[in-house]
């Protein structure tokens, strides 16, 4: 039973009836095969090969009403008596529907949590149970599951003692042996239980880091705006009093720019998509810039539908603007490169502005808000497989490279 529960948690059909409560009948169905059909096999090997400890057909009916419900656990029990039916065993099918409708009336009645709390080291805390259910006068579940596994394994015990080839029973002299016999199907019950539990919680654990990685993406994500925004804002205030026509221009671009920024809320875009981005917001720094300022693309055609973060390049150009052309005397080129090399998709920005220091290169990626953003969203998005590389000297210019992973690429574009 422990077997066929692992396997059975391996299929994502099968985790997804067990993590959602409330099922439909084609998941009902789909539990009701995928856990009848080998229990129902294993009745047939106990008949044909004399194989007794294959025959689960208390546990299986049991278990799925108690996972799935009333109709789930008689149709499973229904099947898996239908081997010891054509056997001449007549009284299988009536009990096996029983263990159903028994495990599926406890589901209705017993809170799910309960249910999945229910494992085979409760038995170890069973006197503690009864006491707290005595001493409260409160029903206590895990010992009312228990109860019902034993009254219906004495039921099997009694009807087969009474019509031995009626009903499939494991019976002995020995109270030793009868007493093993009630042990092992409570355990053989709740070992299922808590194997699915734990595939539950994985899967639980599995969403929350989804979500957690979502929010941390988005919090990364909200803080360029904003950083754009400012230093937009300002050239505005210094345009607006000597080139009044051109301040204007760039509040009605930046207008538009920022209305496309607000209902665009897609984690990733192409690159394609990412460049037309960049032409946009460049189209605002050439009003500020005028002829000075010069833009080069050299892009490769098989990179252009490769999958990266949304807003990823626009702060490493605002950073060129910022810091390279802000106090140059003369005009600037801002150079945009991306190709394929080996598993990596590289993207480069690069500028022959002022450069940067030796001093400030280790620290660059460190301070400020534009390098640190993007370094931080590599690492979360792509962990050390993504890396933002900066280097530069002074009078020189400086150049951002950009590595992402193509096999994670294609994961996040799959996804």
């Amino acid at each position: 039973m422990a077997a066929l529960a692992t396997m059975l948690a391996r299929y994502r059909r099968f985790r997804h009836i067990l993590i959602f409560e409330q099922r439909n009948w084609p998941d009902r169905l789909v539990f009701a095969l995928g856990f009848g059909l080998p229990l129902t096999a294993g009745v047939a090997a106990r008949i044909l090969l004399n194989y007794d400890a294959a025959d689960l057909m208390l546990e299986g009916a049991f278990l799925a009403g108690l996972l799935a419900g009333p109709y789930t656990g008689a149709l499973v029990g229904l099947a898996i008596a239908m081997p010891a039916l054509a056997a001449g065993e007549y009284g299988a099918p009536f009990f096996a529907v029983g263990c159903g409708f028994a495990g599926g009336g406890l589901r209705e009645a017993c809170p799910k949590e309960e249910i999945w709390g229910f494992s085979p080291f409760a038995l170890l805390s069973m006197p503690r149970f009864a006491w707290r259910m005595i001493r409260r006068v409160a029903v206590n579940w895990p010992v009312v599951l228990l109860l019902a596994i034993i009254g219906l394994e004495a039921v099997r015990q009694a009807v087969g003692v009474r019509f031995d080839t009626r009903l499939f029973h494991l019976s002995s002299p020995s109270a030793w042996v009868t007493l093993a016999v009630y042990l092992a199907t409570i355990v053989t019950v709740s070992t299922p239980i808590n194997i699915w539990n734990n595939a539950r919680f994985e899967h639980r654990l599995q969403e929350q880091e989804k979500l957690l990685l979502a929010a941390k993406v988005e919090a990364l994500k909200s803080q360029i705006n904003p950083h754009f925004l400012f230093n937009t804002l300002t050239s505005v205030s210094s345009l607006i009093r000597l080139q009044p026509e051109t301040a204007r221009e760039v509040i009605q671009k930046l207008s538009g720019l920022l209305r496309k920024l607000m209902t665009n809320q897609v984690q990733f875009v192409t690159l394609r998509e990412e460049l037309a981005a960049i032409d946009e917001y460049l189209d605002i720094e050439v009003i500020r810039f005028g002829p000075r300022l010069s833009v080069r693309k050299s892009i490769a055609p098989d990179t252009l539908d490769i999958v990266i973060p949304s807003l990823l390049l626009q702060p490493l150009v605002e950073n060129c603007l910022k810091h390279g052309f802000a106090r140059k005397v003369g005009p600037g080129t801002i150079t945009l490169r991306s190709w394929r090399e080996g598993t990596n998709a590289i993207i480069e920005v690069a500028d022959d502005g002022l450069g940067i220091s030796q001093e400030r290169l280790p620290h660059a990626l460190s301070s400020g808000i534009g390098l640190s953003n993007v370094n931080e969203r590599l690492r979360v998005l792509y962990g050390a497989t993504g890396r933002l590389v900066l280097t530069g000297s002074p009078g020189h210019g400086a150049c951002a490279r950009i590595e992402i992973p193509l096999d994670l690429v294609a994961q996040r574009n799959t996804a």
